[in-house]
């Protein structure tokens, strides 16, 4: 234990937010996997100042296990912490600091345990998978998927180490965030009718955003394990305007759509461009033609769909002792690695409730139990 504290504590003094680079850390688990005769692959975004980093052990086979984290951890600006967030503090049973349990906990199992596992007669491939921008929207294992897919030899089995109080999940559902622009005509707050309100125009589309939430409720699949069992949009913003009497001519909203099945993506889609389409900008552009409503996607991240059959559920629920498994609604890599084909279950030490929140910890007993699994693991990989 006192090995996984030290570089967990090693590793958390990398101050690895999402906006900033990941190198330092990506170069230090580089340099100890490289160290035990892991064949390593380093993967720059297209600014250098971040990469992703995909190590092997064994044989250059079809089959592999992946170990899958992620490098980047939220900001903590504006949160009270009570102790340093980059500096790793050991209080009782917890460990605190930002990215213990969302994931440099498992991060720092899986390099307390690659110098074991380099030393076992590998018949199976075991895979390290470092990624950047997790937080953000996956970009990281989005990029990653891509080198995968052209590779000749493909992985079979992903454990996505986020944390779960080592509970394992075979499913999640997808995470979608958008935003939407609306660019109408400025005017005089005395004079609406010669403006195009763009904030109005917003406001309506949050209403067609609301009134979708019911429909999606009604499409729920049978026997869907999701909690709730249907998608789910939520606003998270509406902005715009510049004082009280001017006719605000741009404004943006800020929503997120969580599907259970990919048929509801297209519904919604369509939903929303006959709307705009049929109603709003006819209606804009008959006092300003230039008038617009645009869609960005900030990240369009898939879920992970509970799968029969399942390797990688049957290998973690036979090492951690579970007898059943369990969906959560937050989003992950691990859909990213099941279009590649893979089997894949997510599992790992500490609560997601305590990740993004000021103080947040790992407990050693959940780290215990990760590095017991992983341990287990050695038998399916010889």
């Amino acid at each position: 234990m006192e090995q996984i504290e030290e570089l967990l504590s090693r590793f958390i003094g990398y101050p690895t937010i999402s906006e900033d680079s990941n190198l330092p850390l990506i170069a230090d688990l580089a340099e100890r996997l490289e160290h035990v005769g892991a064949k390593v692959e380093l993967f720059p975004d297209e600014t250098g100042e971040k990469a992703n980093l995909f190590a092997t052990l064994g044989p250059d086979a079809d089959g592999g296990i992946v170990l899958s984290g992620h490098s980047d951890v939220v900001p903590v600006a504006g949160q009270n912490w009570s102790s340093d967030p980059f500096r790793m503090e050991p209080r009782d049973e917890r460990l605190y600091g930002r990215g213990t349990c969302d994931m440099k906990g498992f991060i720092a199992c899986c390099m307390a345990m690659a110098p074991e596992f380099a030393e076992l007669d590998l018949k199976r491939p075991l895979h390290f998978a470092i990624t950047y921008d997790e937080e953000t929207g996956c970009f990281g294992a989005q990029a990653l998927a891509k080198i995968l897919a052209a590779k000749q030899t493909r992985p079979s089995v992903a454990l996505v180490g986020e944390p779960t109080m080592m509970k394992v999940i075979d499913g999640h559902k997808g995470c979608h965030e958008y935003t939407t622009y609306f660019n109408g005509l400025a005017g005089h707050g005395s004079a609406p009718a010669k403006g195009v309100n763009a904030v109005e125009y917003a406001a309506r589309y949050v209403s067609r955003l609301i009134y979708l939430q019911a429909q999606l409720q009604a499409r729920a699949p049978k026997d869907c394990r999701f909690d709730p069992p249907w998608s789910t949009i939520s606003v998270g913003g509406l902005h715009g305007g510049v004082a009280h009497n001017v006719i605000p001519n741009v404004a943006r909203v800020e929503w997120d759509f969580r599907p259970v099945q990919s048929s509801d993506k297209s519904y919604v889609q369509s939903e929303l461009q006959r709307y705009c389409h049929e109603d709003l900008l006819p209606k804009m552009r008959a006092v300003f033609a230039d008038a617009e409503i645009n869609t960005e996607v900030i990240g369009e991240v898939e879920g992970l769909m509970p799968a029969e059959p399942n390797e990688a559920r049957e290998i973690v629920m036979s090492l951690t002792g579970a007898n059943s498994t369990e969906t959560v609604a937050f989003g992950t890599e691990a859909g990213i690695f099941q279009s590649l084909g893979m089997s894949v279950v997510v599992c790992g030490p500490g609560s997601i409730d305590q990740a993004h929140r000021a103080d947040e910890y790992v407990e050693r007993e959940q780290l215990e139990l990760c590095i017991k699994m992983l341990d287990g693991l050695k038998a399916t990989l010889t």
